[in-house]
Protein backbone atom coordinates (compact mmCIF):
# COMPACT_ATOMS: atom_id res chain seq x y z
CA UNK A 1 0.00 0.00 0.00
CA UNK A 2 1.57 3.74 -1.12
CA UNK A 3 1.38 6.75 1.81
CA UNK A 4 -1.68 6.89 2.93
CA UNK A 5 -1.11 10.37 3.19
CA UNK A 6 -0.79 10.26 -0.55
CA UNK A 7 -3.52 8.05 -1.18
CA UNK A 8 -6.00 10.89 0.47
CA UNK A 9 -4.12 13.46 -1.26
CA UNK A 10 -3.43 15.51 1.65
CA UNK A 11 -0.03 16.95 3.23
CA UNK A 12 0.90 15.09 6.40
CA UNK A 13 0.46 18.27 7.94
CA UNK A 14 -3.46 17.95 7.35
CA UNK A 15 -5.77 18.60 10.17
CA UNK A 16 -8.33 16.06 11.38
CA UNK A 17 -11.53 17.81 9.39
CA UNK A 18 -8.71 18.01 6.22
CA UNK A 19 -8.36 14.26 6.06
CA UNK A 20 -11.72 13.58 6.89
CA UNK A 21 -13.38 16.03 4.29
CA UNK A 22 -10.92 14.30 1.67
CA UNK A 23 -12.15 10.66 2.75
CA UNK A 24 -15.90 12.10 1.88
CA UNK A 25 -15.01 13.16 -1.56
CA UNK A 26 -12.87 10.48 -2.83
CA UNK A 27 -15.50 7.76 -0.99
CA UNK A 28 -18.48 9.14 -3.09
CA UNK A 29 -16.79 9.32 -6.52
CA UNK A 30 -14.81 5.64 -5.86
CA UNK A 31 -17.85 3.88 -4.16
CA UNK A 32 -18.46 0.42 -5.33
CA UNK A 33 -21.96 1.03 -5.85
CA UNK A 34 -21.31 4.03 -7.73
CA UNK A 35 -18.95 1.71 -10.06
CA UNK A 36 -20.23 -1.44 -10.84
CA UNK A 37 -18.46 -1.92 -13.79
CA UNK A 38 -14.59 -0.93 -13.07
CA UNK A 39 -12.80 -2.74 -10.86
CA UNK A 40 -10.05 -0.17 -10.73
CA UNK A 41 -12.01 2.42 -8.62
CA UNK A 42 -13.40 -0.74 -6.61
CA UNK A 43 -9.68 -1.34 -5.67
CA UNK A 44 -8.75 2.76 -5.20
CA UNK A 45 -11.93 3.07 -2.97
CA UNK A 46 -10.40 -0.32 -0.71
CA UNK A 47 -6.98 1.64 -0.67
CA UNK A 48 -8.74 5.21 0.13
CA UNK A 49 -10.65 3.51 3.12
CA UNK A 50 -8.06 1.89 4.71
CA UNK A 51 -5.72 4.82 4.79
CA UNK A 52 -8.35 6.55 6.02
CA UNK A 53 -8.52 4.28 8.94
CA UNK A 54 -4.99 4.96 9.96
CA UNK A 55 -5.04 8.44 9.52
CA UNK A 56 -8.27 8.72 11.47
CA UNK A 57 -6.81 7.03 14.37
CA UNK A 58 -4.74 9.71 16.35
CA UNK A 59 -2.36 7.15 17.80
CA UNK A 60 -2.25 5.09 14.77
CA UNK A 61 -1.17 8.01 12.68
CA UNK A 62 1.35 9.37 15.32
CA UNK A 63 2.77 5.54 15.25
CA UNK A 64 2.80 6.06 11.39
CA UNK A 65 4.66 9.52 11.58
CA UNK A 66 7.28 7.86 13.37
CA UNK A 67 8.19 5.04 11.60
CA UNK A 68 6.96 2.54 14.12
CA UNK A 69 4.07 1.01 12.08
CA UNK A 70 3.72 0.72 7.87
CA UNK A 71 1.02 1.94 5.92
CA UNK A 72 -0.74 -1.56 6.69
CA UNK A 73 -0.39 -0.62 10.33
CA UNK A 74 1.77 -3.48 11.00
CA UNK A 75 4.77 -2.82 12.84
CA UNK A 76 7.83 -1.59 10.34
CA UNK A 77 10.11 -4.39 11.66
CA UNK A 78 8.35 -6.84 14.06
CA UNK A 79 10.60 -8.63 16.59
CA UNK A 80 13.78 -6.25 15.42
CA UNK A 81 13.86 -8.23 12.16
CA UNK A 82 14.96 -6.18 8.92
CA UNK A 83 14.64 -7.35 5.38
CA UNK A 84 12.07 -9.85 4.59
CA UNK A 85 10.96 -10.54 8.15
CA UNK A 86 7.07 -10.00 8.96
CA UNK A 87 3.81 -10.83 9.33
CA UNK A 88 2.49 -12.50 6.14
CA UNK A 89 5.70 -13.38 4.19
CA UNK A 90 8.18 -16.42 4.97
CA UNK A 91 11.54 -15.80 6.83
CA UNK A 92 14.75 -16.17 4.90
CA UNK A 93 16.19 -19.56 6.14
CA UNK A 94 13.10 -20.53 8.09
CA UNK A 95 12.10 -23.26 8.91
CA UNK A 96 8.48 -25.49 8.19
CA UNK A 97 7.21 -23.94 11.19
CA UNK A 98 8.52 -20.62 10.87
CA UNK A 99 11.85 -20.85 12.70
CA UNK A 100 15.52 -20.18 10.84
CA UNK A 101 18.86 -20.93 13.36
CA UNK A 102 18.84 -16.90 13.89
CA UNK A 103 16.37 -17.40 16.36
CA UNK A 104 18.54 -19.35 18.83
CA UNK A 105 21.70 -17.37 18.33
CA UNK A 106 23.69 -16.75 21.42
CA UNK A 107 21.96 -19.78 23.22
CA UNK A 108 24.71 -22.02 24.75
CA UNK A 109 24.33 -25.59 25.38
CA UNK A 110 23.06 -25.03 28.98
CA UNK A 111 20.16 -23.15 27.33
CA UNK A 112 18.75 -25.04 24.86
CA UNK A 113 18.08 -29.03 24.61
CA UNK A 114 18.70 -30.01 21.15
CA UNK A 115 16.38 -33.16 21.63
CA UNK A 116 13.92 -31.10 22.54
CA UNK A 117 14.30 -28.69 19.74
CA UNK A 118 13.13 -31.36 17.24
CA UNK A 119 11.01 -32.84 18.58
CA UNK A 120 9.24 -29.35 18.98
CA UNK A 121 9.23 -28.82 15.08
CA UNK A 122 8.84 -32.41 14.26
CA UNK A 123 7.22 -34.14 16.71
CA UNK A 124 8.56 -37.21 18.52
CA UNK A 125 7.52 -41.05 17.98
CA UNK A 126 7.50 -42.87 21.07
CA UNK A 127 8.20 -43.13 24.64
CA UNK A 128 9.23 -40.32 27.30
CA UNK A 129 12.10 -38.23 27.42
CA UNK A 130 14.02 -38.15 30.47
CA UNK A 131 14.64 -35.53 32.16
CA UNK A 132 18.02 -35.79 32.27
CA UNK A 133 18.21 -36.27 28.52
CA UNK A 134 19.74 -34.38 25.79
CA UNK A 135 22.75 -32.11 25.93
CA UNK A 136 23.83 -30.49 28.65
CA UNK A 137 21.29 -32.45 31.09
CA UNK A 138 18.68 -29.50 31.51
CA UNK A 139 15.10 -29.21 32.02
CA UNK A 140 12.68 -30.28 29.46
CA UNK A 141 11.84 -27.14 27.31
CA UNK A 142 8.06 -26.29 26.19
CA UNK A 143 7.70 -26.52 22.43
CA UNK A 144 8.10 -23.29 20.31
CA UNK A 145 5.15 -21.50 19.68
CA UNK A 146 3.06 -22.02 17.11
CA UNK A 147 3.29 -19.37 13.68
CA UNK A 148 1.31 -16.32 14.10
CA UNK A 149 -1.44 -15.50 12.70
CA UNK A 150 -1.37 -12.13 10.23
CA UNK A 151 -2.26 -8.59 12.05
CA UNK A 152 -6.21 -7.44 12.12
CA UNK A 153 -7.28 -5.17 9.81
CA UNK A 154 -9.79 -2.13 11.23
CA UNK A 155 -12.01 -0.17 9.53
CA UNK A 156 -14.38 2.96 10.59
CA UNK A 157 -17.92 2.15 9.84
CA UNK A 158 -20.36 5.41 9.81
CA UNK A 159 -23.97 4.38 10.37
CA UNK A 160 -27.33 7.05 9.97
CA UNK A 161 -28.58 6.91 13.61
CA UNK A 162 -32.16 6.07 11.96
CA UNK A 163 -29.94 2.81 10.84
CA UNK A 164 -28.19 2.09 14.10
CA UNK A 165 -31.41 2.34 16.34
CA UNK A 166 -33.80 0.11 14.18
CA UNK A 167 -30.45 -2.53 13.52
CA UNK A 168 -30.92 -1.78 9.91
CA UNK A 169 -28.18 -3.75 8.07
CA UNK A 170 -24.85 -2.25 7.04
CA UNK A 171 -22.77 -2.74 3.91
CA UNK A 172 -19.21 -2.15 4.28
CA UNK A 173 -16.26 -2.80 1.33
CA UNK A 174 -13.28 -4.69 2.62
CA UNK A 175 -9.97 -3.91 2.19
CA UNK A 176 -9.52 -6.88 -0.66
CA UNK A 177 -12.33 -5.03 -2.20
CA UNK A 178 -14.97 -7.66 -1.31
CA UNK A 179 -18.56 -6.01 0.17
CA UNK A 180 -20.41 -7.92 3.00
CA UNK A 181 -23.36 -7.17 4.89
CA UNK A 182 -23.68 -7.14 8.65
CA UNK A 183 -25.89 -7.00 10.88
CA UNK A 184 -25.39 -4.49 14.11
CA UNK A 185 -25.54 -5.98 17.51
CA UNK A 186 -28.15 -5.72 20.13
CA UNK A 187 -27.49 -3.00 22.23
CA UNK A 188 -25.39 -0.79 19.68
CA UNK A 189 -23.63 2.21 20.76
CA UNK A 190 -21.05 4.66 19.10
CA UNK A 191 -17.78 3.15 19.22
CA UNK A 192 -18.97 -0.21 19.51
CA UNK A 193 -16.51 -3.33 17.58
CA UNK A 194 -17.34 -6.13 15.60
CA UNK A 195 -14.98 -8.89 14.82
CA UNK A 196 -14.92 -10.26 11.30
CA UNK A 197 -12.91 -13.58 11.86
CA UNK A 198 -10.89 -14.57 9.05
CA UNK A 199 -11.10 -11.18 7.40
CA UNK A 200 -7.53 -10.14 8.53
CA UNK A 201 -4.11 -9.77 6.58
CA UNK A 202 -2.63 -13.26 6.09
CA UNK A 203 0.19 -14.25 8.23
CA UNK A 204 1.91 -17.83 8.98
CA UNK A 205 -0.52 -19.09 11.42
CA UNK A 206 -3.35 -17.78 9.09
CA UNK A 207 -5.29 -14.90 8.46
CA UNK A 208 -5.80 -12.24 11.62
CA UNK A 209 -9.38 -10.46 11.69
CA UNK A 210 -11.12 -7.36 10.85
CA UNK A 211 -12.16 -5.13 13.39
CA UNK A 212 -15.23 -2.63 12.41
CA UNK A 213 -15.75 0.04 14.80
CA UNK A 214 -19.10 2.13 14.61
CA UNK A 215 -19.51 5.74 13.75
CA UNK A 216 -23.58 6.11 14.67
CA UNK A 217 -23.95 9.78 12.58
CA UNK A 218 -25.69 12.41 14.61
CA UNK A 219 -29.86 13.44 13.44
CA UNK A 220 -31.28 16.69 12.64
CA UNK A 221 -34.09 15.96 14.95
CA UNK A 222 -33.41 12.89 17.11
CA UNK A 223 -31.11 12.40 19.84
CA UNK A 224 -30.53 9.48 22.04
CA UNK A 225 -30.78 9.03 25.83
CA UNK A 226 -29.66 5.22 27.13
CA UNK A 227 -31.45 3.28 25.11
CA UNK A 228 -34.40 5.86 24.34
CA UNK A 229 -34.75 7.95 21.66
CA UNK A 230 -35.73 12.10 22.38
CA UNK A 231 -37.92 14.61 19.71
CA UNK A 232 -38.93 17.96 20.38
CA UNK A 233 -42.12 18.07 18.44
CA UNK A 234 -43.41 21.98 17.65
CA UNK A 235 -47.67 21.99 17.70
CA UNK A 236 -49.93 24.81 17.40
CA UNK A 237 -51.73 26.97 20.09
CA UNK A 238 -54.54 25.07 18.71
CA UNK A 239 -53.43 21.83 18.87
CA UNK A 240 -52.57 22.28 22.66
CA UNK A 241 -55.92 23.87 23.61
CA UNK A 242 -58.52 21.93 21.53
CA UNK A 243 -56.12 18.73 21.41
CA UNK A 244 -55.58 16.84 17.98
CA UNK A 245 -53.83 13.84 15.95
CA UNK A 246 -51.01 14.85 14.64
CA UNK A 247 -48.25 13.32 13.04
CA UNK A 248 -44.73 12.02 14.47
CA UNK A 249 -41.81 11.18 13.08
CA UNK A 250 -39.99 8.15 14.37
CA UNK A 251 -36.95 6.10 13.91
CA UNK A 252 -39.24 3.36 12.49
CA UNK A 253 -41.29 5.36 10.31
CA UNK A 254 -44.21 8.41 10.98
CA UNK A 255 -47.07 7.22 13.59
CA UNK A 256 -50.11 9.21 14.51
CA UNK A 257 -49.57 11.05 18.08
CA UNK A 258 -53.07 11.69 19.99
CA UNK A 259 -52.39 15.71 21.83
CA UNK A 260 -54.78 16.13 25.04
CA UNK A 261 -57.08 18.99 25.03
CA UNK A 262 -55.02 21.43 27.42
CA UNK A 263 -51.29 20.38 27.06
CA UNK A 264 -48.51 22.70 27.81
CA UNK A 265 -44.94 22.85 26.51
CA UNK A 266 -42.50 20.49 27.86
CA UNK A 267 -45.29 17.94 28.03
CA UNK A 268 -43.66 14.46 27.30
CA UNK A 269 -45.22 11.81 25.60
CA UNK A 270 -43.72 8.32 25.31
CA UNK A 271 -43.99 6.05 22.38
CA UNK A 272 -43.21 2.33 23.64
CA UNK A 273 -40.83 0.85 21.63
CA UNK A 274 -39.30 3.25 19.15
CA UNK A 275 -36.29 3.09 20.52
CA UNK A 276 -33.07 1.97 20.23
CA UNK A 277 -32.27 -2.77 21.09
CA UNK A 278 -31.48 -2.98 24.38
CA UNK A 279 -28.27 -5.51 24.99
CA UNK A 280 -30.63 -7.75 26.94
CA UNK A 281 -33.75 -7.79 24.65
CA UNK A 282 -36.78 -5.33 23.83
CA UNK A 283 -36.37 -1.85 23.14
CA UNK A 284 -36.41 1.55 24.75
CA UNK A 285 -39.02 3.85 23.99
CA UNK A 286 -39.53 7.55 21.82
CA UNK A 287 -40.10 10.38 24.00
CA UNK A 288 -41.77 13.31 22.58
CA UNK A 289 -41.74 16.66 24.40
CA UNK A 290 -44.23 19.08 22.88
CA UNK A 291 -43.36 22.84 22.09
CA UNK A 292 -46.12 25.47 22.12
CA UNK A 293 -45.02 27.57 18.84
CA UNK A 294 -47.36 30.61 17.81
CA UNK A 295 -47.51 32.25 14.67
CA UNK A 296 -45.42 34.64 13.10
CA UNK A 297 -48.29 37.10 12.70
CA UNK A 298 -50.13 37.03 16.41
CA UNK A 299 -52.41 40.23 15.83
CA UNK A 300 -55.66 38.19 14.99
CA UNK A 301 -55.02 35.87 18.09
CA UNK A 302 -54.34 39.05 20.17
CA UNK A 303 -57.89 40.38 18.87
CA UNK A 304 -59.56 37.29 19.48
CA UNK A 305 -58.24 37.57 23.41
CA UNK A 306 -58.80 41.10 23.88
CA UNK A 307 -60.54 41.29 27.40
CA UNK A 308 -59.52 37.79 28.13
CA UNK A 309 -56.76 37.08 30.98
CA UNK A 310 -55.39 34.06 32.42
CA UNK A 311 -55.46 34.19 36.22
CA UNK A 312 -53.08 31.49 37.20
CA UNK A 313 -50.55 31.95 39.16
CA UNK A 314 -47.85 30.27 37.36
CA UNK A 315 -44.93 31.64 39.44
CA UNK A 316 -46.41 31.40 42.77
CA UNK A 317 -44.20 28.76 44.40
CA UNK A 318 -40.53 30.84 42.59
CA UNK A 319 -40.63 33.65 44.90
CA UNK A 320 -39.67 37.18 44.75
Amino acid sequence: MSDPYSTLGVSRSASEKDIKSAYRKLAKELHPDKNKDNPKATERFSKVTQAYDLLSDKDKRAQFDRGEIDADGNPAMPFGMGGGGGFGGARPGAGPNGYSSRDFQGLGAEDLDIGDLFEGLFGRGGGQRSAQGGMGGGQRRPPPPPPRKGADIRYKLAVPFVDAASRAKQRITLADGKTIDLSLPAGVEDGTQMRLKGKGQQGPGGFGDGIVEIDIQPHAHFWREGDDVRLDLPITLDEAVNGDKVKVPTVDGAVMLTVAPGSSSGKVLRLKGKGFSKKGSGRGDQLVTLEIQLPEDVSELAEKLKGWSDDSDLRGDMGG
